[in-house]
């Protein structure tokens, strides 16, 4: 079977900057940051007091009855948000379809909100039990699983972890399995929930984390900011989205992926030129093509010059005509999910004409010289974007898109 095109039908995002599409992208869209004072765990034990939380959220106005215990906050954001995504795309699942859609998701760290309950349990409270449903909960697959029982889906089924770059990792995967005939249909994303004690430490200890915001490519940047939340995006053969008379925001064109094979925390230059340059290559498309590119941005020192480098020695003259936007100054860095809902916000640019800002941005670092559209939105139509995902470990991952207009 030849390859098929492959369309973006529907998306569905639970994050800081909004509990849907709509208003997510409307703040987004903005330059809204959506950073602020941590309040689901005590940030005075902390020596960072900021972050990028889903605010005010309230599992009972989603799941009935005692359907959220089975469910860690990741898994939640994962639900919720590939409701929206199958909503949105008009989906009316069939037996048979059921069996021919997919459900590929990523996520970094599990459940972590209920791992740490345990802990307490056990280390600090003196218990002798912890909640029987901990190992369901804190599955990293669980969200996964968990989709798949909201819609009956009986297709491949998995979940993807790669740290940072596990949703790019996720979609790119199920692209493939659609565009190769596998699958008619594919739901993938991911979710994260790290707003744990236990994690927010550990992170803590790594010395990355900002003390006020996240401003990616300034001289003055301090880390990043840790954000949760999910996203989800609906792929299915374009022939058979124009068929059934889908919308179609974009179309996902090409997938790129590599190992720096360096060093667990720091980055190279040419482990993500690869990644881009095989995203390219798979979506067939030249470099002078690529209008916007949504960075992975995480205002570390390590990273933005290493990604500014990178796009640099994959574009050449062309990196200069570029906008660049890292939307993590908005939303945080949800780390699993990040792709995800990364990957929502290049394909609503795109399907808008509106290039989303990279926020908080006060004066570029000399070793980042890129159009980084600080602080205000930019309306351009662009023929195809590229999203950025980069792990520790020097796991890369980026997708293609394009325009369908």
């Amino acid at each position: 079977m030849a390859d098929r095109r492959v369309a973006i039908t529907g998306v569905g995002v639970i994050c800081a900057a909004g509990s849907n599409v709509p208003d997510a992208w409307a703040s987004i869209r903005r330059g809204v940051s959506s950073i602020g004072q941590i309040t689901s765990v005590d940030a005075s034990l902390l020596r960072f007091q900021n972050g990028a939380e889903v605010r005010d959220y309230d599992s009972a106005k989603y799941f009935e009855g005692s359907r959220a215990d089975h469910l860690d906050r990741f898994a939640q954001f994962a639900v919720i948000a590939a409701r929206e995504a199958v909503a949105d795309a008009g989906i009316e699942f069939t037996p048979e379809l059921r069996e021919k859609t997919a459900v590929v998701c990523g996520c970094g760290g599990g459940g972590q909100i209920t791992q740490d309950a345990g802990y307490v349990d056990l280390y600090q409270r003196g218990k002798s039990r912890v909640h029987p449903m901990i190992v369901p909960r804190t599955m990293a697959s669980s969200g996964v699983s968990h989709v798949t029982m909201e819609f009956g889906i009986c297709g491949p089924s998995y979940t993807v972890s790669t740290a940072c770059s596990s949703s790019n990792h996720a979609i790119g995967q199920a692209f493939h399995m659609v565009r190769r005939g596998e699958v008619e249909m594919a739901l993938t994303g991911g979710s994260e929930a790290p707003f744990a004690m236990g994690c927010l430490k550990a992170w803590e200890a790594m010395r990355v984390i900002a003390p006020d915001t996240c401003r990616p490519f300034c001289v003055d940047r301090r880390g990043m900011i840790l954000g949760e939340g999910a996203g989800i995006i609906v792929l299915e053969p374009l022939e058979a989205a124009r068929a059934r008379g889908a919308k179609i925001y974009a179309e996902i064109l090409g997938f790129g992926m590599s190992a720096d094979a360096h060093h667990i925390t720091q980055p190279t230059v040419e482990g993500p030129a690869r990644a881009i340059r095989g995203a390219l290559a798979d979506a067939k498309l030249a470099p002078e093509q690529i209008g916007y590119i949504n960075a992975h941005g995480t205002a570390t020192p390590g990273n933005d010059p290493a990604e500014t480098s990178g796009i640099r020695k994959v574009f050449g003259p062309h990196a200069d005509r570029l906008a660049v936007s890292s939307t993590k100054s908005m939303h945080g860095h949800a780390l699993g999910a990040a792709g995800s809902i990364e990957a929502v916000v290049t394909i609503m640019a795109l399907h808008d004409g509106v290039l989303p800002p990279t926020a908080n941005f006060t004066q570029a670092d000399p070793a980042c010289d890129l159009d980084y559209i600080p602080n205000a939105p930019r309306k351009a139509s662009v023929e195809a974007a590229l999203s950025n995902s980069f792990a520790f470990g020097g796991l890369n991952a980026v997708l293609a898109f394009r325009n369908s207009k």
